[in-house]
């Protein structure tokens, strides 16, 4: 039986899996990322991938599925910039193949997940589809007539940097008023440590602290209010049929949905308001889509 190894390398954890076509995992294996030292990441990818070869034995392995995060262009398998993991115009998959002697197959973290939300979890039944996916960032999977959409750049769905504010809050991507810098996971801690005068807060604190503090209230609301509005672009240029919120400011689950939904239908006037549901497969998404994507890939060549 013929197998790959589907990695997912995030900011924190480096996560691998042994699968084969059918999607059934024959070991796993993780690892720490190392910080933004590429050269320590090379080293920390290549260490999980060895441990699953190990776990392979005499059972070949077609390819490496990698998905990262940043601005990729996987058909020359080269990260042309993941500034968390230390990497700009690196040969990734050139250097990995060569220090391991298969192939490497580059994706990207965001759109692995939403192959895999879309094939196996929350966005199964539908041909037209936004996976919103609102952590540290914001980036978005684009499905349209149930095929992905990677743009002639292969960079489509960076909603988080669409700008929503003229003159706004200054992202360190170079704009001002990008979407993220009002929604993400990480603004919204922001936000609210400055309005409760504290050195730091997290947006788990915010939703925690949501009907008992006027402050927490007020961070959300205008939180929901910034995504609304990069959401109402998306959704009445695409004619979305359902949205699907992942990453880790998903967890808030109905506290995120209705007023999201909420928000959307006071504000739209041409678009519909699409179905919005929770992403279902979690921390797993992107190594499952990293699987899926490598064996499509295998299977097209």
């Amino acid at each position: 039986m013929s197998l790959v190894i589907a990695l997912d390398v995030g900011g924190t954890n480096i996560r691998g899996e042994l699968v084969d076509p059918a999607g059934t995992v024959h070991a796993a294996s993780h690892e720490p990322t190392a910080g933004s030292d590429g050269d320590a990441t090379l080293d920390a990818i290549e260490r999980v991938c060895r441990a699953l070869l190990v776990e392979a034995g005499d059972r070949p392995v077609e390819a490496v599925g990698l998905a990262v995060p940043g601005v990729v262009d996987s058909r020359t398998g080269v990260v042309l910039l993941a500034g968390n993991l230390g990497w700009r115009d690196t040969a990734v998959a050139d250097i990995l193949g060569q220090r391991l002697g298969i192939p490497v197959l580059l994706h990207h973290d965001v759109n692995c997940a939403g192959l895999a939300e879309r094939e196996l979890g929350a966005g199964r039944g539908v041909d037209d589809m936004l996976a919103v996916f609102i952590g540290t960032g914001i980036a978005a999977s684009l499905t349209v007539g149930g095929v992905a959409v990677g743009g002639g750049t292969n960079q489509a769905g960076e909603l988080g940097h669409v700008v929503i504010r003229e003159d706004g809050i200054e992202c360190p991507c170079g704009q001002r008023g990008c979407l993220e810098r009002y929604c993400s996971a990480s603004s919204i801690g922001i936000a609210y440590a400055a309005a409760t005068g504290r050195d730091a807060a997290t947006s788990l604190e915010v939703v925690q602290a949501l009907g008992s503090d006027p402050l927490a209230d007020a961070v959300w609301d205008e939180a929901i209010t910034a995504l609304a509005l990069g959401i109402l672009g998306a959704i009445t240029l695409l004619g979305t049929e359902r949205i699907v919120l992942g990453g880790g400011l998903a967890a808030a689950g109905d506290k995120l949905v209705a007023p999201l939904r909420a928000k959307l239908e006071a504000t739209v006037r041409v678009a519909t308001v699409p179905e919005i549901v929770v992403a279902e497969l979690g921390q797993r998404a992107g190594v499952i889509g990293a699987a899926l994507a490598t064996w499509k890939r295998l299977s097209d060549d």
